[in-house]
């Protein structure tokens, strides 16, 4: 008995290290890679109590491989847009401007009934009020109203909306996203005349969000700053 106590505990704390190691992410929602390692871990936590015969070794050296592994894939992500799509998916736009798209619904394999659940859980009972909706690559879907179905605010009493589609992003870490521009009705000719009005190339944008209107907001990146230096 005294020793299930002492692998138990053993086990317990090593699990609530590695997960600290993996960061806050893996304790919020899941992507894929973290949702298998979190599973594999799990396992590997389990087997170690259960079984009095394996060494307890035998399961946390997996564990902390899996750890590393997560960390590793991390890291790669972050540097990486390419490995992030390649690990995680894209984002996937499901309605626009009320209009359900049906072939992105088939390509996530998902039915009118789950979207309709999944608009419900936002609050969300008609498509028709949804300006634009996206799967995350978590799986959570995000919404956007439009305008006029929008909470009111006293801001918005203040002052007249004039945009009529939600804000989206163009440039998300410097790759663009064609097909929101189309959306939009802006294409690459007018992304480029706007990086060059704020002195930018493209791919030195992190974040660049908009709407059908010239109102934009552009954030650049910053460069990395050398280790052990902190923000004036």
């Amino acid at each position: 008995m005294k020793l299930l106590i002492f692998r138990t505990i053993l086990i317990y704390l090593c699990v609530l290290f590695a997960m600290r190691l993996m960061g806050k992410r893996q304790l919020g929602e899941l992507q894929p890679e973290e949702l298998v390692s979190t599973i594999l871990i799990s396992n590997l936590a389990s087997i170690s109590i259960e079984s009095e015969e394996v060494p307890v070794t035998a399961s946390l050296i997996p564990l902390f491989l899996i750890a590393a592994l997560e960390l590793l894939g991390s890291i790669l992500s972050f540097r990486s847009q390419k490995f992030f799509n390649l690990m995680s998916g894209r984002p996937k736009t499901v309605i626009l401007n009320g209009e359900i798209d049906q072939d992105a619904l088939r390509t996530l394999r998902l039915t009118t009934a789950d979207l309709m659940e999944a608009l419900r859980g936002k609050d969300v009972f008609d498509p028709r009020d949804v300006s634009y909706a996206v799967v995350e690559t978590n799986g959570n879907l995000s919404v956007a109203l439009r305008p006029e179905k929008e909470t009111t605010t006293l801001a918005d009493l203040r002052l007249n909306a004039e945009r009529t589609q939600a804000t989206i992003p163009f440039v998300l870490d410097g790759q663009i996203l064609d097909d929101n521009l189309h959306w939009c009705g802006k294409d690459r000719a007018w992304l480029e005349r706007t990086a060059e009005a704020n002195t930018l190339l493209v791919e030195e944008i992190l974040l660049l969000i908009g709407n059908d209107t010239e109102d934009y907001f552009l954030l650049k990146k910053q460069p990395r700053r050398p280790a052990g230096k902190e923000k004036p």
